[in-house]
């Protein structure tokens, strides 16, 4: 209907201008005009029988003399005796029809204020959102989704069991509340997912929709507000209305903290329009008029911030919290997200999904769409093992810097650094087992060790958190070994902040202390492995033990690291040897290394690797109908053990 509108408008303005441009095209086109000749000379030359033609239009008169010259003058509106006087001449009178009418001078006399009013449409317009109309203000904008094409379903929905199950509830009360009612059960009001960015909070909302088969409107909580006072609330009437007409249905509200906030926070017109606005949508939710069959379902990362009276019962019944997955709900997302993903024989999703801790789902749909471009970057058919890799290596620490210059000293200070946290990670009593160590530089590492851990950790013991300091500290510690103090670098900054964490955590936030005892002594809401610990009001003398506390962690953790690698030297050597030579080492290479053996794959860049590369390159791809349960890397890299 718009467009008919919008074309309509648009054909008018086309008409005008054509009209004007005949308007004025037409009054010179076709004419004869000379020189312009004075009236009183023209009357002359008429009494004396001089002039052969002339041509009237309105005032204009043109036309030849006796001599064929063209002649132009112009002759007073009320004039009786000129066709007299032009009649005795003997010349030819033509008089021509008036070109203009007066519909189209009236048109251009009133051209000017229509456009006037035209552009205070249109910006009234713009100011509203466009597309609506200057007098739609208060119409809600909420759109009724119909996904006929591209349909979500629970099935497309992964990682979040808890989450689909309250939801599922929801979508079978709608197709047979009979179910529910005949034991005293009422439908929800509201139902609010709660969680962090890329969880899934309205993908969820998008399989409500495919699996309800009722009528869903989804809007987002920017739509209710704008600069006039009153129009959110207009819009959250108009939006119930809507669902009632269309009831039993769904309403998702998106982001709905930014209409949703606690009231009373401020004061003036854009905080005013808002708790309008969030009153109104809290007496459509709960007030004397029922909403039967409206459900409403709204999503936020905020909910802190949220009014308390919209979180209470009878309005979101229900708070559903969508966390980041866990390592088995991590495996079914890759498994969704790969459908479309051509996977070569080798992929091990389960080993993605552990290496994976704390993705959430749009992370994981992102590292599945990073391994397919690598793939068709490198010309493959097929998605390897090693692009998965790869591609996790970039989403977390940045794309590899081969192009880095490096010299033989800082590559040696950085292949001992590393080979410190390697041994002394397999070393330490509890550590998450080593994936792999690289010398590559990536991001502003210069190289680094990651651990894989063997599931998803919800609590860490003090032998844990213990042997994570001293694997941090690894690394410093070799470089004073092998180099002495005058050579150590500045690459274990990071290192130094990390155990920093950790000890201010052990002692002010876990009780890990026997001087401090099981006191908190830091603000709860900050986390140890993010950002740090705010300290709350403590006196001069506790803060002092604090820090004494927090060494005490730390030299406990270096001299730890200090007596393995004095009784691992051979193991530090042969692992940075290796580093050195072959830039990058799975965990069962360097548990090799450190057992004595040998190294059983040519280093890169010698010819049995080069040869062994090309051989891999010419091999065909197999079929993905019947493909082998295992299968080596094609590309001849090293594959990740599970």
């Amino acid at each position: 209907m718009n467009n008919f509108r919008n074309f309509g408008v648009w054909l008018v303005i086309i008409l005008l201008v054509v009209a004007l441009v005949n308007l004025f095209t037409d009054q010179g086109s076709g004419r004869e005009s000379g020189a312009p000749m004075p009236y009183s000379e023209f009357i002359a030359a008429a009494n004396r029988g001089a002039v052969k033609e002339a041509r009237i239009d309105g005032e204009r008169i043109t036309g030849r003399l006796n001599n064929d010259a063209p002649y132009l003058t112009y002759a007073p509106p009320d004039d009786p005796q000129l066709i007299e006087r032009l009649e005795k001449s003997g010349a030819v009178i033509r008089v021509e029809p008036q070109k203009s009418s007066p519909l189209l001078l009236t048109l251009v006399g009133w051209l000017p204020l229509l456009l006037l009013i035209g552009v205070w449409v249109f910006f009234m317009r713009q100011m509203q959102g466009g597309g609506r109309g200057a007098m739609s203000f208060g119409k809600s904008r909420a759109k009724l989704l119909t996904e006929k094409q591209g349909r979500v379903t629970f099935d497309d929905v992964a990682g979040v069991d808890e989450a689909k199950d309250e939801l599922q509830e929801i979508v079978e009360f709608l197709k047979d509340p009979q179910k529910y009612s005949r034991l005293g059960g009422k439908i929800p009001k509201g139902a609010l997912l709660v969680g962090p960015p890329g969880t899934g909070k309205t993908l969820l909302a998008r399989a409500i929709a495919g699996e309800a088969g009722v009528p869903f409107f989804t809007i987002s909580g920017s739509d209710f507000v704008e600069m006039f006072v009153g129009v959110g609330a207009s819009r959250v009437r108009d939006m119930f209305e809507q669902a009632k007409k269309n009831a039993p249905c769904i309403v998702f509200i998106d982001e709905i903290d930014a209409v949703g906030r606690h009231r009373g926070a401020g004061y003036g017109g854009g905080n005013d329009e808002r708790e309008q606005t969030l009153n109104q949508l809290l007496v459509e939710m709960d007030g004397f008029e029922a909403n039967e069959g409206v459900i409403l379902v709204a999503a936020t990362n905020r909910p802190d911030v949220l009014d308390p009276a919209l979180l209470r019962p009878g309005r979101f019944d229900r708070q559903i919290v969508v966390s980041n997955p866990d390592i088995n709900g991590r495996e079914r997302i890759l498994s969704v997200h790969a459908r479309k993903v051509p996977l070569a024989p080798g992929v091990d999703l389960k080993v993605i999904a552990r290496g994976t801790p704390g993705f959430s789902g749009a992370d994981l749909a992102n590292l599945v769409n990073e391994a397919a471009l690598m793939a068709a970057r490198t010309g493959k058919r097929l998605v390897t093992m090693t692009d998965f890799e790869s591609a996790k290596d970039k989403v977390l620490m940045g794309p590899e810097r081969r192009s880095m210059f490096m010299t033989e000293e800082e590559k040696r200070l950085t292949a001992y650094h590393e080979a410190g946290h390697a041994v002394v990670a397999l070393s330490v009593p509890s550590h998450d087992p080593i994936h792999k160590a690289t010398i590559i530089p990536r991001g502003r590492a210069l190289g680094l060790v990651m651990s894989l851990p063997e599931r998803d950790q919800l609590s860490q013991t003090r032998e844990q958190l213990e042997s994570k300091i001293a694997m941090a500290m690894g690394g410093r510690v070799a470089e004073q070994i092998i180099f002495g103090e005058d050579k150590v670098t500045t690459g274990a900054a990071s290192d130094i902040q990390q155990v920093t964490r950790i000890a201010e955590a052990m002692a002010t936030r876990f009780g890990m202390s026997q001087d401090l005892g099981t006191i908190a002594y830091d603000d709860d809401r900050q986390n140890y492995l993010g950002g740090g610990a705010s300290r709350r009001s403590i006196s001069g003398e506790t803060a002092m033990m604090i820090d004494n506390e927090v060494r005490r962690f730390v030299e406990i953790g270096e001299q730890k690291a200090q007596e393995i690698l004095k009784d691992k030297i051979d193991a530090l050597h042969a692992v940075a040897q290796a580093l050195l030579e072959y830039e990058t080492l799975t965990g069962d290479e360097i548990k090799s290394l450190m057992r004595g053996e040998k190294m059983d794959r040519p280093p890169p860049g010698s010819a049995a690797a080069v040869s062994a590369e090309e051989a891999a390159r010419r091999e065909p791809e197999p079929s993905l109908l019947a493909v082998p349960k295992t299968r080596p890397p094609s590309d001849g890299g090293w594959a990740p053990q599970a």
